[in-house]
């Protein structure tokens, strides 16, 4: 396949991702999921927005110090303060990219910008071109050009191409395209703008009907050549098509499609746990490509025709995506060397030998209550060593849950709080309710508890139970974490994590809340 054929992969899980409610992430956070996506192999990175606030800007210009083998992206309105913020985001990237957008619907024209089609034109030019004073790469997007009129499209595009963008992004910004409509418009602007190539066409579409990836695949077919993406399909509203479906369909179908990524696909897996654990959204066991039942075969019929030839019911080897079928036979007599090889693997890398040596000690805790570790453990192991760090203000010393058919559940338990141990109980309409409202008790946090979310982290009784607790508190939203073999324990860990990482004024507002 020659370069023509290349489709570049445009990863926007850390910016548009990000705008899932609560999915928000801190700057340590966002620099570990781009370090895991480099590894991935994805073309750009689009790690946020520099102006939305100091915490976006900090984290772009992190990102861009420390990446070297993609292009490092920053979003900016059709702004020049924007685009100046960005530009200084990205002044430490081996390659950077500047971003800026504009409306071009009739409705948001008229509504949101309130300006008329030649104002949108001027502007638009205008921040292209300052842009590409300040950035040699740049990329011009029509938001909602889904639901824009296309001779204004062929217009603002061309005067964007003639003014300096080289990638032009056509987003599905509501999710209102249907495929074949949308291949259509892209065939249209691909084939009326005179200088249509001298630029890059991208899509990004958004799920809301259920239809990115569709949509996304079917720009493909008739040239687009960069499609915008995240891990999961992370993303607001319904989210965004999900890179690990695009890899796929395009490496699986290539007979159809006739293109490639250079998407490194046996880490598809780990950076989607990565991701799951760091934003708290767990994985549907059904989702394709990463979900656990993505290649189980429950019918006897599936079952006897993949045991005689694997082809007849997988498309696809579940070892492509990172699966393993070797699970982790290690124990609690295994070595550090033995577990810093399983992890090495399995696409693993830890910062130092002290991660590793938090790693190993959890390691061995799990291996004296489980009988059999699996590669699921390990994921959730490193995702809790490297977890966002707090002074421990409070920490879980003892805790005793009595729950019956027919009485109502109670939790006593012992917290130590700045090092003084005290003691509370509670009911609650569960254990796990009557845990927190022990814990509240003491804490006295008065925040608002968003969101709860159980998952199990493998097969069997004896699994890992790997809880995200939500909390939110004058506009401020913390996730916390834990995982233990005892569902309620875990749940105390994550809620304690939680109150930990508000008491120590970690930020994970939503990215474009302020300054924007």
């Amino acid at each position: 396949m020659n370069n023509n054929d290349r489709v570049i992969i445009f990863d926007t899980t850390l910016r548009d991702g990000e705008q899932s409610p609560g999915a928000s992430m801190t700057r340590e956070e966002k620099l570990r999921i781009a370090k895991a996506l480099e590894r991935l192999r994805v073309d750009v990175i689009e790690a946020g927005f520099a102006i939305a606030s100091p915490g976006d800007f900090e984290a772009v210009k992190a990102i861009a110090d420390s990446i070297k083998d993609s292009t490092v992206c920053s979003l900016a309105r059709a702004v020049e303060a924007d685009i100046e913020r960005a530009a200084e985001a990205l002044k430490g990237a081996n390659a950077g990219r500047i971003h800026t957008f504009i409306a071009t619907s009739p409705i948001h024209m008229q509504y949101k910008l309130r300006m008329q089609p030649d104002q949108v034109v001027e502007q638009a030019v205008r921040a292209v071109r300052h842009a590409r004073n300040l950035c040699a790469d740049v990329e011009f997007s029509c938001e909602d050009a889904g639901r824009s009129e296309i001779d204004f499209l062929c217009r603002i595009i061309e005067a964007a191409i003639d003014a300096g963008a080289r990638t032009i992004n056509i987003p599905d910004t509501v999710g209102y395209a249907i495929p074949h409509q949308y291949a259509e418009a892209i065939r249209q602007l691909l084939q009326r703008i005179p200088n249509a190539d001298k630029a890059v066409f991208s899509v990004h579409c958004h799920n809301d009907l259920g239809l990115a990836v569709a949509n996304s695949l079917a720009a493909v077919a008739v040239g687009a050549r960069q499609v915008e993406c995240t891990i999961n399909g992370l993303g607001e509203r319904a989210g965004n098509a999900a890179l690990e479906e695009i890899v796929m369909a395009i490496k699986t179908r290539a007979d159809i499609l006739g293109v490639h990524t250079t998407i490194d696909t046996p880490h598809i897996l780990a950076t989607s746990r990565m991701v799951s654990g760091i934003t708290g959204f767990p994985v549907q066991p059904n989702k394709a490509i990463v979900g656990a039942n993505a290649f189980a075969h429950e019918s006897g019929i599936h079952q006897d025709g993949v045991l005689k030839h694997r082809e007849t019911y997988e498309i696809m080897s579940a070892q492509s995506v990172g699966w393993h079928t070797n699970k982790l036979s290690l124990g609690k007599l295994s070595g550090r060397n033995a577990f810093r090889t399983r992890l090495e693997e399995l696409g693993i890398q830890l910062p130092g030998e002290a991660e590793l040596n938090a790693a190993f000690a959890r390691f061995k805790v799990l291996a004296d209550k489980k009988h059999e570790i699996f590669d699921e453990d390990l994921q959730a192991i490193v995702s809790d060593s490297l977890g966002e760090e707090a002074p421990e203000h409070f920490r879980l010393v003892h805790l005793d849950v009595s729950s019956r058919t027919g009485e109502v559940p109670h939790a006593r338990l012992v917290l130590s709080i700045d090092g003084a141990e005290r003691e509370a109980s509670a009911q609650g309409s569960g254990p796990v309710d009557a845990t927190f409202k022990a814990i509240e008790s003491l804490a006295a946090s008065a925040a608002n508890l968003q969101l709860y979310s159980v998952n199990a982290i493998t097969q069997g009784t004896d699994s890992q139970g790997e809880v995200t607790v939500r909390l939110e508190k004058a506009g401020r939203i913390v996730n916390g974490n834990g995982a233990d073999t005892d569902i309620v324990v875990a749940s105390a860990k994550a809620y304690l994590n939680a109150l930990n990482l508000m008491q120590a004024g970690v930020r994970k507002a939503h990215p474009q809340v302020a300054d924007v």
